[in-house]
């Protein structure tokens, strides 16, 4: 009953019926994630994330494939793509449409190189707070063969903390304004809360600095932008 996401993917999967999942936070408003947008095509996904899954080259690790809506797409232009997630049932569903699926944390692959990790959907945000950003890059370094890359995405949240007169307001006794905390509800099944990072671009260049990683900004709209890291020359 703690797996909200994967129980969505699996219905909406067996009966196409949309529902939707609540995400709560401990910042802002619920927001709601409609079941079929898990199951988006290409066509109709945001321009940031077509452009993200152009850039992918060679052997693609999906981090948090979900319903693996970006693998499929990849594995289309012939890419090979192994797709991992926490949920039991995505990883349940990802096989039963024919995809290498594992059920394991990001921080705990081992072994296989890739030349593409993709890390979609505010996917930097499994680092958990800014504190741990350093040791997910490191871990996604690792990962990389020679001359591969990381592509992900994040968002610079600092408008929720913006006044009618256009100032900003942080409060200097709390964590980064970036850190989350989340939880998921759909139907009966409601996840425990976890943390979530929001980060903006100029910290995560000086931590990716930090760690021997160079970044370049390839898209941006709004406060949400698309980034390639590469090992640092």
């Amino acid at each position: 009953m703690k797996d909200p996401i994967g129980q969505a993917i699996l219905d909406f999967a067996r009966t196409g019926k949309n529902k939707d999942i609540i995400v709560k936070s401990d910042i802002c408003d619920d927001d709601v994630i409609p079941s079929s947008y898990l199951f988006r095509s290409f066509e109709e996904m945001p321009l940031i994330e077509q452009i993200a899954l152009k850039k992918c080259t060679g052997n693609v690790l999906d981090v948090g494939a979900a319903a693996g809506i970006h693998a499929s797409y990849l594995k289309g232009q012939e890419l090979d793509v192994r797709c991992i997630d926490i949920s039991e049932k995505s990883v349940e569903y990802l096989k039963s449409v024919g995809h290498s699926a594992e059920k394991t944390n990001f921080f705990e692959v081992e072994e296989q190189k890739f030349d593409t990790v993709l890390m979609l959907m505010n996917g930097l945000g499994i680092a958990g707070s800014l504190s741990n950003l350093d040791l997910t890059l490191l871990k996604a370094k690792s990962l990389l063969k020679k001359n591969g890359k990381i592509i992900a995405d994040s968002s610079d949240i600092k408008y929720l903390y913006q006044d009618d007169d256009g100032s900003i307001f942080f409060d200097l006794n709390t964590d980064y304004y970036g850190n989350f905390k989340f939880q998921m509800v759909y139907g009966e099944h409601t996840s425990d809360w976890f943390d979530w990072l929001y980060v903006d671009f100029d910290k995560l260049q000086f931590v990716a600095n930090k760690v021997g990683l160079s970044v370049e900004k390839i898209y941006e709209e709004d406060d949400h932008y698309l980034v390639e890291i590469k090992m640092a020359l």
